[in-house]
């Protein structure tokens, strides 16, 4: 089954809608057992769900070497409660206000509630995780780790105008795909995968979600927030170098990037100016040719897995990735 690309992952997600649900549910039971008023704010985070993409990657990677397990289900509902919690926190520090289409938790209850809520979210993954194989377990954990990490060195990176692609692509790794990959290698390891099959697809994860990220920035700068449903342009507002404005920055002489770190430093400034400049000198295309090579990295990873409904519709969530800023 050949598929076609499109903006929209749920045709790739369509093979896995129940266990999706399934998925939901378990996270709406581990996340009930709160106290007012708590639980409010856990209501409003749990009700307005995004595309599932990473435990969508946990359930296609296992169907894509056998079956879809119970394991499969609690562990698609720990990423996604990992990632909700790093939304949470991202949402402070860019200071989002709005996600989903719809307010903030900070911006609803401060940065506080929010912060605090991101912290409950990854203390319930922690109970999650004393319930799980110690080596599942031990690789949630160290991804984690990895994703607060790649976090923090992009804030510690903010207004190095010397950033290099390879930093760049370096810091977007740990920060997003790092969960990407542990969400492959999982879902094929829990399948009866073997290594050489779980290490395929962890480098697909990877891959996808390096394009992901690239996309992501990109989609930061030109994207229409009626459309993406979350606040746009905190990458510039906050000197957060992405891959495009490394780009630009290389093509320019001195006074050139004199002009553009002052517009990028300066709050308020109008962002109109940089997109025709990133759109004159071929940054946003480079920065697109670059997640589809990425794209083009992650399909390629899975040749030695045999040919399925599940393969074709991981093959469309990677170009997927690369394509949401088009």
């Amino acid at each position: 089954m050949q598929l076609p690309a499109h903006k929209d992952i749920s045709s790739a997600f369509g093979l896995i809608d129940g266990q999706l649900v399934q998925v939901k549910e378990l996270i709406d039971r581990q996340l009930s057992d709160c106290d007012e008023p708590v639980s409010q704010l856990v209501e409003y985070v749990n009700t307005h769900t995004g595309k599932m993409l990473r435990p969508g990657l946990v359930l296609l990677a296992g169907a894509a070497v056998s079956k879809i397990t119970d394991e499969h289900i609690r562990i698609a509902a720990a990423v996604e409660i990992i990632h909700n919690a790093t939304l949470l926190h991202d949402d402070v520090i860019d200071g989002g206000q709005k996600r989903r289409g719809l307010p903030t938790v900070n911006s609803l209850w401060g940065n506080e509630s929010a912060v605090l809520l991101g912290d409950f979210l990854l203390s319930r993954v922690f109970k999650m995780c004393s319930e799980l194989e110690p080596e599942v377990a031990r690789i949630i954990a160290a991804t984690a780790v990895r994703v607060c990490e790649g976090e923090l060195r992009q804030v510690i990176q903010r207004q190095n105008w010397q950033l290099s692609e390879s930093e760049y692509i370096d810091i977007i790794t740990e920060k997003t795909a790092a969960l990407f990959s542990s969400c492959c290698y999982l879902g094929g390891l829990l399948a009866g995968a073997s290594e050489t099959q779980a290490q395929s697809l962890a480098c697909f994860g990877l891959n996808t979600g390096i394009a992901f990220q690239i996309t992501d920035d990109s989609l930061d700068i030109i994207g229409d927030e009626s459309k993406t449903g979350k606040t746009l342009g905190s990458d510039v507002d906050k000197n957060k170098l992405t891959l495009a404005v490394i780009h630009l920055l290389t093509e320019l002489d001195e006074n050139e990037k004199t002009a553009v770190k002052t517009k990028l430093s300066t709050k308020g400034e109008d962002r109109g100016a940089l997109v025709e400049m990133l759109r004159r000198y071929g940054s946003l295309a480079y920065a697109h040719s670059r997640a589809q090579n990425f794209v083009a990295k992650a399909i390629a990873s899975l040749s030695s897995l045999k040919e399925s409904d599940a393969k074709e519709a991981l093959i469309e969530t990677a170009r997927f990735a690369g394509e949401r800023a088009i």
